[in-house]
C-alpha cells in the first residue's frame, strides 16, 4: 500500500509472491495474505498484465476448492475478471479443471462461473465455449455437486440468452433436462433488463464491438445441406415428396439447434414461397410452420434473405379456415420476436388495404397488431399503418371496423395526439370525419375543414330529426342536391359535405412529383424484355404503393377499385388533366403504364375500351412534347399490348392495332420490331395474325429497308407452313406488300422455303401484280428500280429532273406527314451498324440513301457517318474501300441536299409539327458530308 508507482511493479510482485512464499505454502494464513495482496494489485494499478493471470490461475483455483481460502481466491478471480475480463479467465479455467484431480475444483469452479456470469453477465463471453464446457465435462461428471453446480450455470446463462439455449441441451439425458426446465423457471429470461453488476476496466475494442453486433449464441451455416434435389422437392407434383421436404426443412434447423446463418437461405425461401400458394392446404400450414422456424432461428438477417416472403405469409390470414390463419399469426410472431414490428410495417400496410384479406383475415391482423404496437422500439413506425385502418373504420364488418378502432387506440396512446392528427390530415374529408369521432381527435376537429365538422356533427344527429331540421342551402344545385338524396334515405347535410369535400379535393393536384426518382421505380421494375409475363403480386403490391404515393387520394382510389365504373371515372379525371399536366405525365408515365397494363390482364371489356380511348390521347401528348419512351417503360407496356392484341373481341382488337401503329411516334420503330416478332411466337393464333398484318402495315407505309423488316421477312415466310389457315393468309398479305415494293428481289430475303410454301407465294405474287396492273400501279419494284437507276445515272440532276417521280413518292404513304423524317432520337450509329435492324454495311446504307426518300435516308446516314468515322484513320485499311465509293457518296449526297431544298420549298411544315425532324435530317446530311471531307483530307 506504501508503494507510489504500483503499475510499473505489478507484475514483479506477483512474480515475487508466486514464488515466495509460492502456491505450495501450507500455513493457510500466508495463503490468504498472499491471495489478498494479488487482489488488490489486480483491482489497484490501471492495466494488470494477462500473465500475472496466467501465473496465478492454477494457485487459486486450488484454493477455491478449500473451504478456508475459498471467499478470498473467488474473490481474487472476480477481480481479475474486472482486469482482463471475464471471456479470459473462463477459457484458461476450463482446461485447469477438467484437467485437475481434485473432483472440488471443478464443482467450486464452476460455482463462482455462476456469480461470475450473474455480475459480468455474457456480452464478453464465447457461449458456444462454455455451452460445450458444461454438456462435456459439468454434466457428465459422476459428482452430484458437479451436476448441481452446472446445471445452476446453465440456468443463470437462460437468464441472459433467452429460451434459445435449450436448442444447444436437447440431447442431454431427460433426467437432466427436468432438472434444467426447473432451473430455467428459477431463473426466466430477462435480457436487456439484467444489466451486468461488474464492468471489465481494461476490454479489447474488438471484442467489445463484436460482442454488441451479435447475441452471443452461435449460428450454423447450413448452405451445404440446402441441395438442389431438396429445392427441386419442394416443387414437386407429388405432394408426399412436397411434405418431406418441409419436414427435411425442419430437420435441418432442429441439428443446427435452431441458430442458422443467413448464408445460402435465399434460394430456399423462394422455394418455400411457392408452397405458400399450395392447393394443399395442410401444406401450407406446414410451409407457415417451416417459415416460423427460419425466422427465429436466422433472427434480424431473415429480413435480407426472406426477399419479401412476408407479404406472401400475410396473404395466407384471409384464408376462411380459422386454423390457417392460426398458423398465419404464430408464423408473425416468430418474425416479429427475429425482425421487430417496424421492419414488418410496409408488408402490413399493404395487407390491411387488400380487400381479398377477408373480414375474419383483417379482424385477426388487427387484433394481433394491438399486441404487439406498443412493444415496438419507435412508436413513430406505427403512423403509416393509420390510413389503411382508417379505411377500414367504414368497413360492412363490425367486427373489423371494432379491432380497427382498437387497434388505433392504441397507436394514439403510444404516439399522441399530434402526431396522429398530422398524419390523417390527407384522408378525404368523409373518413377523416368518422375518424375524428372515433378517436375523439380534438386537434383534427379544428384543422379539418367545416365540410367534415358538419358530417361529424350530422353523424351524431337521429336519422329522422336530421331529416326533418334540414333546411335547403343558399343555392338550388345543393338543394336539389340535398332532396334527392333525401329520397334516397341519406341525410342531405352528408351529400352537401360529399360535394364540398369532393371540392377541396379537385383543388388539390393530381399529380405529386415530389421525391418521385423514375430511374429508381425504372430499375426496381423486374420485366423480361420482349416476352410478356403476368404481373407478379410483389410488381402489384408495389404499383399500388407508387400510385397512392404520386397521385391525387381520389384518383388513386378510383384507379385502384375493384367497381370499373370507378376505375372509369378515375380514368376521365386524368383524360381531362392530360392537356395541362404534360410534365407530371412523363415523370409518372411507368406507373400509369403499369397500371394499363392491369386493365390489359382483366377481362373486364367496358374498363378495357376506356382505357384504349384514353391512350391514343396520352401518346399524342406525348408526341407533342417529342417525347421518346425509355427503355424501361417500352419493355412494361409494349410486351402486354403485343400479346393482348390478339383480342377474341374485334373492336379490341382494332383499337390494340391502331395504337402498335400509332406507337412509332414515340418508340422507333427498329426498336418496337422486335416486340412485334416476339408477338409472331404467342401462343394465341390471333395474336400472331395480328402482329403479321402489322409487320405488313409498317413495310407498306415506311418502307420495306426501314427498322429492319427485310431483315426479318424469313420469320414472316416461316408461317406459310402453320396449319392455321388464318395465319397462312396473314403471312401471303405481308408477303405480297413486300413483293410489291422489292420486285423479285423479294427471293432473296424470304429465307429456305419448301416447295410447296414457294408454290403458293408465287400464286400470291402473282395475284398482286395482277392487281397492280389494274389498278395502273406499274409492276412489282418498278419504283425501287426506277429511285436507284435514276441515282446513278443522273447523279445530283435528278433533283431537278423527277419531279414526277417525287410526286409519285408523295403520292405514296411512305412520305406522309405523319411519318416525314421520322427517327429515334436514342438511336446511336454504332447501335444501328450492329444491330439485326437498320443497314448492316456501308453499300446497304448507300443503296437507302439513293433511294432518295428522306424518313429511310436518315438511317443510312446515320451508318455512313458511323463508317467514316471510323475510316478517319490513314492507316486504316476500311479508308480505300471508302475511298472508291466516294464519287457515288457525293451524287447520293448531292441528291439528298436539292431534294430537302425542294420538298421544304413545296410543302412547307406547319408550325411546331415536323421541325424537330426537318432538322435531323440535316444535321445527319451534314454530318455525313463533313466526315467525307475530313477522310479525304486524310488521304492527301
Amino acid at each position: 500500500e506504501n508503494l507510489t508507482e504500483l503499475d510499473k511493479s505489478a507484475e514483479l510482485l506477483v512474480r515475487l509472491l508466486c514464488a515466495v512464499p509460492g502456491w505450495n505454502e501450507k500455513n493457510v494464513q500466508v495463503q490468504q495474505q498472499v491471495i489478498e495482496v494479488i487482489t488488490y494489485i489486480a483491482s489497484t494499478v490501471k492495466k494488470f498484465p494477462k500473465r500475472c493471470v496466467v501465473l496465478c490461475l492454477l494457485g487459486i483455483s486450488e484454493r477455491v476448492a478449500d473451504i478456508k481460502t475459498r471467499a478470498p481466491a473467488m474473490k481474487c478471480l472476480t477481480a481479475f475478471c474486472e482486469a482482463v475480463g471475464p471471456g479470459f479467465v473462463f477459457e484458461r479455467l476450463y482446461k485447469i479443471m477438467k484437467e485437475h484431480k481434485n473432483p472440488k475444483v471443478l464443482s467450486e469452479g464452476i460455482l463462482w462461473m455462476v456469480s461470475a456470469v450473474e455480475d459480468f453477465g455474457t456480452s464478453n463471453l464465447k457461449l458456444k465455449d462454455i455451452i460445450d464446457f458444461c454438456k462435456d465435462t459439468g454434466l457428465q461428471s459422476s459428482a452430484a455437486a458437479t451436476r448441481n453446480s452446472t446445471i445452476k450455470l446453465i440456468g443463470m446463462l437462460h437468464k441472459f440468452v433467452g429460451p434459445d439455449i435449450k436448442g444447444f441441451l436437447s440431447d442431454v439425458k431427460p433426467a437432466l433436462l427436468s432438472a434444467l426446465d426447473a432451473e430455467y423457471e428459477k431463473n426466466p429470461f430477462e435480457g436487456a433488463a439484467a444489466p451486468p453488476k461488474r464492468t471489465v476496466r481494461a476490454l479489447d475494442t474488438a471484442s467489445s464491438t463484436s460482442a454488441a453486433s451479435s447475441d452471443g449464441l452461435p449460428r450454423e451455416d447450413i448452405s451445404s445441406k440446402i441441395t438442389p434435389a431438396l429445392l427441386k422437392n419442394l416443387g414437386s407434383p407429388d405432394w408426399k415428396l412436397r411434405l418431406e421436404s418441409i419436414e427435411a426443412v425442419n430437420k435441418i434447423v432442429e441439428e443446427a439447434h435452431k441458430r442458422i446463418q443467413p448464408t445460402g437461405t435465399v434460394d430456399l425461401f423462394t422455394a418455400l414461397r411457392g408452397r405458400l400458394n399450395d392447393s394443399n392446404k395442410n401444406l401450407v400450414m406446414a410451409t407457415l410452420s417451416s417459415i416460423g422456424v427460419l425466422a427465429s432461428a436466422m433472427g434480424p438477417s431473415v429480413e435480407k434473405s426472406s426477399k419479401g416472403i412476408l407479404a406472401d405469409v400475410l396473404k395466407c390470414i384471409g384464408d376462411n379456415k380459422k386454423h390457417m390463419r392460426e398458423c398465419t399469426l404464430t408464423a408473425l410472431d416468430s418474425w416479429v420476436a427475429a425482425t421487430q414490428l417496424d421492419k414488418m410495417v410496409p408488408y402490413i400496410a399493404v395487407a390491411l388495404g387488400d380487400q381479398k384479406s377477408g373480414s375474419e383475415g383483417r379482424k385477426d391482423l388487427f387484433d394481433w397488431l394491438s399486441k404487439h404496437v406498443s412493444k415496438m422500439s419507435d412508436p413513430a413506425e406505427a403512423l403509416p399503418l393509420l390510413k389503411p385502418s382508417a379505411s377500414s373504420l367504414m368497413d360492412k364488418s363490425s367486427e373489423v371496423r371494432k379491432a380497427a378502432e382498437t387497434f388505433m387506440n392504441e397507436v394514439l396512446k403510444i404516439c399522441g395526439q399530434a402526431a396522429v392528427a398530422k398524419n390523417l390530415r390527407d384522408l378525404p374529408s368523409p373518413t377523416m370525419a368518422i375518424v375524428a369521432e372515433r378517436l375523439k381527435l380534438s386537434s383534427v376537429h379544428e384543422g379539418i375543414s367545416d365540410s367534415v365538422k358538419t358530417v361529424t356533427t350530422s353523424m351524431s344527429l337521429p336519422s329522422k330529426g336530421g331529416l326533418k331540421n334540414i333546411k335547403p342551402g343558399l343555392n338550388d344545385r345543393s338543394s336539389n342536391v340535398g332532396k334527392a338524396a333525401s329520397q334516397r334515405g341519406v341525410p342531405a347535410r352528408a351529400s352537401v359535405t360529399m360535394i364540398s369535400s369532393q371540392d377541396s379535393l379537385q383543388s388539390q393536384a393530381l399529380f405529386n412529383i415530389k421525391d418521385s426518382n423514375k430511374e429508381d421505380r425504372e430499375r426496381r421494375v423486374l420485366v423480361r424484355k420482349f416476352k410478356f409475363e403476368e404481373p407478379r403480386r410483389e410488381q402489384i403490391d408495389e404499383l399500388k404503393v407508387d400510385l397512392f404515393k404520386h397521385f391525387r387520394e381520389d384518383v388513386s382510389l378510383r384507379l385502384w377499385n375493384s367497381d370499373f365504373k370507378r376505375q372509369i371515372d378515375g380514368i376521365e379525371l386524368l383524360q381531362k388533366a392530360l392537356p395541362s399536366s404534360g410534365k407530371e405525365v412523363v415523370e409518372l408515365l411507368d406507373i400509369l403504364l403499369r397500371w394499363f397494363v392491369l386493365r390489359f390482364c382483366e377481362s373486364n371489356t367496358t374498363c378495357l375500351l376506356k382505357v384504349l380511348d384514353f391512350l391514343p390521347e396520352l401518346f399524342d401528348g406525348l408526341k407533342d412534347q417529342s417525347y421518346m419512351l425509355t427503355e424501361a417503360e417500352a419493355a412494361i407496356f409494349l410486351p402486354c399490348l403485343i400479346e393482348k392484341s390478339g383480342h377474341n373481341i374485334e373492336k379490341v382488337r382494332e383499337k390494340m392495332g391502331e395504337l402498335i401503329k400509332q406507337m412509332i411516334n414515340i418508340y422507333s420503330l427498329p426498336k418496337l420490331l422486335p416486340y412485334i416478332l416476339e408477338g409472331l411466337r404467342s401462343k394465341n393464333n390471333r395474336t400472331r395474325i395480328e402482329c403479321v398484318d402489322i409487320i405488313g402495315y409498317f413495310m407498306d407505309h415506311n418502307g420495306t429497308e426501314v427498322g429492319g423488316l427485310l431483315k426479318n421477312l424469313p420469320s414472316v415466310a416461316a408461317l406459310t407452313a402453320e396449319r392455321d389457315g388464318e395465319i397462312r393468309k396473314a403471312a401471303l398479305n405481308t408477303l405480297a406488300t413486300a413483293y410489291k415494293n422489292l420486285g423479285d428481289d423479294v427471293w432473296r430475303y424470304v429465307g429456305k422455303l419448301s416447295d410447296a410454301q414457294r408454290s403458293m407465294l408465287d400464286d400470291r405474287f402473282k395475284w398482286k401484280a395482277r392487281e397492280m396492273d389494274k389498278r395502273r400501279e406499274g409492276r412489282p419494284g418498278d419504283a425501287r428500280a426506277a429511285l436507284r437507276r435514276s441515282v446513278r445515272e443522273n447523279g445530283s440532276d435528278v433533283a431537278e429532273q423527277s419531279g414526277e417521280l417525287v410526286s409519285r413518292s408523295m403520292a405514296g404513304s411512305m412520305m406522309s406527314r405523319e411519318n416525314f423524317g421520322y427517327a429515334d432520337a436514342h438511336t446511336v450509329p454504332r447501335q444501328m451498324a450492329a444491330a439485326v435492324t437498320g443497314p448492316a454495311d456501308w453499300r446497304e446504307a448507300l443503296d437507302i440513301v439513293a433511294l432518295g426518300l428522306p424518313e429511310q435516308s436518315v438511317e443510312g446516314m446515320k451508318v455512313i457517318c458511323h463508317e467514316l468515322t471510323q475510316a478517319v484513320d490513314p492507316e486504316s485499311s476500311a479508308l480505300d474501300d471508302l475511298i472508291k465509293e466516294a464519287d457515288r457518296l457525293v451524287s447520293c449526297l448531292s441528291v439528298m441536299v436539292s431534294l430537302h431544298c425542294f420538298l421544304c420549298l413545296s410543302f412547307p411544315y406547319p408550325a411546331n409539327s415536323n421541325a424537330g425532324k426537318s432538322f435531323r435530317f440535316q444535321k445527319h446530311l451534314i454530318s455525313a458530308y463533313l466526315g467525307h471531307l475530313q477522310g479525304l483530307a486524310n488521304t492527301f
